[in-house]
Order: structure tokens, then sequence, then C-alpha cells
């Protein structure tokens, strides 16, 4: 699926620990990661992210058997992926490769993914493609505890779960231009509903899994450009939207993915969906 957000290559990324940003009142603060909550085999990481590959580099040695996560750092829909190669501590098996979409290499396309967008995933000599796909395929193929339950009831509503992500950033994404706070709102009623299916946890299906990774990354960028743009709290009068986005918070396999600069998303997306 093609990516509204599209990052820049930047050196910066050579050596750099990721970075964290949380809400302090109406702004948003930059720390380093906390080690301290940890999900499953999940791994608590602080790793060096590789540069964006861009027009001007090499392809990597592809098909020789390693397993390569084709990923832009800005981009919501690869973020999902990545968080569930982290959660799923699979940090040492599954190779980070950043992709500048703003300056894309021509060899992504021609040799890795005709579709020319990520996330895209090469593995057992093979690239698939498609983030929602990529999700259940990393739960479903690779080693961890599996991010879906045996719950006939809760797999069901994954799947509606799932499945209507792409409507909400889809009407979410279309309210920007039109009146946010009451159209956006509706979104996140959905999701404070949803919320309150299952009494055993604060997640969809009250563990965490794969339904939260589907939302995370676009919550995470809703909640920063609509309080920064329109002073809207997606979270005022929806308790348990706010703890699950509190909860979400905890997981380092996230954390560790959370490297948006909320000042550039705010531009970017003042830019592109309210010029």
């Amino acid at each position: 699926m093609a990516t509204p957000d599209q990052g820049r290559n930047n050196s910066m990324w050579r050596r750099v620990h990721l970075k964290i940003y949380t809400k302090k009142g109406s702004r948003y603060t930059r720390h380093h990661p906390a080690t301290a909550f940890t999900h499953g085999s999940e791994k608590s990481v602080q790793e060096v992210l590789p540069p964006s590959l861009d027009s001007t580099s090499q392809p990597p040695s592809l098909f020789d058997g390693t397993t390569r996560l084709y990923i832009n750092y800005m981009c919501p829909y690869a973020q999902r992926v990545w968080i569930i190669r982290n959660v799923k501590g699979l940090q040492d098996k599954i190779k980070l490769v950043p992709i500048d979409l703003q300056n894309r290499p021509t060899w992504y396309k021609e040799k890795v993914y005709a579709e020319n967008k990520v996330p895209s995933l090469e593995h057992n000599n093979k690239v698939i493609g498609e983030s929602l796909d990529l999700i259940k395929y990393v739960d479903s193929n690779f080693e961890g505890p599996s991010l879906l339950p045996d719950d006939p009831e809760k797999q069901k509503f994954a799947e509606e779960l799932i499945a209507y992500s792409d409507t909400f950033v889809k009407e979410v994404y279309g309210s920007l231009k039109k009146d946010a706070q009451i159209l956006a709102g509706a979104q996140f009623d959905y999701l404070e509903k949803a919320l309150a299916k299952f009494d055993d946890g604060p997640f969809f299906l009250g563990q965490f899994s794969q339904v939260d990774i589907a939302y995370a990354p676009f919550i995470e960028r809703f909640q920063i450009f609509l309080q920064e743009v329109f002073n809207y709290d997606i979270t005022s009068a929806r308790p348990k939207l706010a703890k699950w986005i509190e909860e979400v918070n905890k997981i380092d396999g996230y954390k560790q993915t959370k490297v948006l600069d909320p000042k550039r998303l705010v531009e970017y997306y003042k830019n592109r969906f309210m010029a």
C-alpha cells in the first residue's frame, strides 16, 4: 500500500539511537526509549538504524538467504511491519533496509519489488508486499509468540478490525480538509467502542495483537496532527482510547519505531492534505 508519509534521506540516520516523542500537555518532547517493559519474546534493544538508500546507492546482495524488510522510516504502513518484527524479537532475523522515497534507487523497482513502494519483505527467495498481509505473514512464518489469539470470537473481531483499518485511515485523512473534529471524531468513537468489547486487557483483543499494530502508526500521527493544528484531543471523553495509547507506548517493540519529528509531520500533513 502506498504511503502518504514519504521520508527523506538524511545522514543523521547513520549513527543514531531511536528517538521517542511523548506528549506533555499540548506539546511533544523527545527522549530515549526506556527498556523496562517487554512483551513475550520481545527484545529490549536500542537498534542503530542503517542509513536510507537512495539513487546513488548499490543494491544489497539479493536472494542470498538474508531476510530483508524494506521500509521507509517515516512511512506508517512500513512501521506496521517494523513493529511486529521488533515485538517478536526478530531484530537479528530480519534486516532493515530503509529506502529514501524522495530519491529512491532504480534498482528497488527493477530488482526487488515491481510495485516500487514500501513495505516489502524479501524472504525465502521471494518478495511480498502490502503491510496488513505482511503483519500476518511475519506472525505466521517466524518464531516468537503469536500475536493473534486462539479464541474464535477474538479472531473474528480481529479480522473485522484489521479490514476496517484502511477505512479508518482514509476517513481521517479525508477529514483534514473538512470538519476534522466531527468527521475524524466519528472514527475515534468507533475505536473507543471497539476497545470496550473485551475486558481482559487494555488492547483491542484484550492482549496486544496484530490489530493494535495495524492502528498504532496512524493513531500516533493523527494524535499529533489533530492536537497541533485543530487543538483537538482525540482522547477527550474516550478513556479507553487514552488507556490504549498509554499502554501501547510502554511496548518496547513499538517505541523503537517512533522516530517521527512532530514538527516535520505537521508541516508535511498541512502541505499534503490541507493545501
